[in-house]
């Protein structure tokens, strides 16, 4: 009888649960839902196909759904937090109305499909304003919208991609470099398939070479004790 109770309590404790506490953590680092007329609100109440849950707007009809926006507005934040890498899917991110003093750089290391950007007035938008088609200013705030792909930037990229290469955006002002097929490895030299069987094979003899040698070694002491 009990393990009947103690099973269905693990069914209902999802349901029992507050939303953000079900999602990503990033979404219950502020108490409550979007804040009403905020560019996450708007933007969540502007598509049929997204709802909020805890401070993030998340697509509807897949579980979990994308994240799509994120408010982390008025949160007394004074460093930007870790579980921001959890948004890199976001269109929209609210970062207003916090103690900010700087955004490190790689803060928006993979949000590629930003779109739009809210930061303190003191900040300035990540990668630059040319990173950006439009930058505006009011009171309190600046908005950074529509990222550029700074690979079709006429200017130079500090770090040109190898040959066998092409470059790819990977956030705001950032690029990477990846390899064309069957390019693969350092510097994308390597063509072909990467070789996993011999790779496996590698690594599972020296695992077991290790294993055993660990194991002759505890033996002896074992003997010698």
């Amino acid at each position: 009888m009990l393990g009947a109770v103690g099973g269905l309590t693990l069914l209902l404790l999802p349901l029992l649960l507050p939303r953000a506490a079900r999602g990503l953590p990033v979404c219950g680092l502020c108490p409550g839902l979007p804040r009403n007329g905020s560019l996450v609100s708007r933007f969540c109440e502007s598509r049929r196909d997204a709802e909020s849950d805890g401070r993030c707007c998340r697509e509807r009809g897949s579980t979990p759904g994308r994240l799509l926006g994120l408010d982390l507005s008025n949160c007394s934040l004074h460093n930007v937090p870790p579980g921001l890498a959890e948004a890199t899917t976001a269109i929209v991110v609210d970062l207003t109305e916090n103690p900010l003093t700087t955004l490190p750089s790689g803060s928006f290391l993979g949000f590629v499909q930003l779109q739009r950007l809210a930061v303190p007035l003191a900040l300035e938008c990540p990668g630059g304003n040319d990173s950006w088609q439009d930058v505006t200013v009011d009171r309190s705030s600046r908005l950074c919208q529509g990222q550029r792909n700074p690979c079709n930037s006429s200017v130079e990229l500090a770090w040109p991609c190898p040959e066998n290469s092409v470059c790819a955006p990977d956030g705001p002002g950032l690029t990477q470099c990846l390899c064309d097929d069957p390019f693969h490895g350092y510097r994308c030299l390597r063509e072909g398939t990467f070789p996993m069987l011999l790779f496996g094979g590698i690594l599972g003899t020296a695992t077991v070479s290790l294993s055993l040698l660990l194991w002759g070694t505890q033996r002896r002491k074992a003997k010698t004790s």
